[in-house]
């Protein structure tokens, strides 16, 4: 958890498909800890094909099968096939011209929220009108929680305390 955080956690990321990996992960840690996401995370890029989104975007109901058996990840249908949705969502956006990490930045004009250092929300409205357009767009298991926890953890929100080395830009 230290080198995650360390090397990580609130660090801005700009890879599109990092983003989607990591917005996905967050779905997935739904009602468990970050923790036991953490760890399965090699073998979620192993059965979700490297998290690349034009091969996700492919799977079909046998892939499907093949992740409810897989118990080094979490079996969940709806979080697979929420993955699934997902790919096909950000593979549209491609399609369409738009660059998934522009958009997942434009929310903040390209620039980190900086929290106070001390208070720690676990949703904002900013979150929330993240939340609401990717609902719009299709995507499933982006609450607002979730989308908040998403932007600590790729550096569109900074909240890392106020006397750690990873708050300064």
């Amino acid at each position: 958890m230290a080198r995650y955080h360390d090397e990580e956690w609130g660090v801005p990321q700009r890879d599109p498909r990092m983003l989607w990996e990591m917005l996905v992960l967050e779905g997935f840690q739904a009602g468990l800890s970050w923790r036991t996401i953490l760890h399965k995370r090699e073998a979620f890029r192993k059965a979700f094909a490297g998290f690349v989104p034009e091969k996700v975007a492919r799977f079909g109901e046998k892939d499907v099968e093949r992740l409810l058996a897989n118990a080094d990840i979490i079996r969940s249908r709806a979080k697979i096939q929420a993955t699934i949705g997902a790919a096909k969502i950000y593979c549209g956006m491609k399609e369409r011209g738009e660059d998934f990490a522009e958009f997942c930045w434009s929310f903040t004009g390209g620039k980190p929220i900086v929290g106070n250092g001390r208070n720690v929300p676990v949703s904002t409205p900013k979150s929330e009108e993240i939340s609401k357009e990717l609902r719009k767009r299709g995507f499933k298991f982006v609450g607002p929680v979730i989308v908040y926890a998403w932007m600590q953890a790729v550096g569109i929100a900074n909240d890392h305390a106020v006397h750690c080395f990873r708050r300064k830009p």
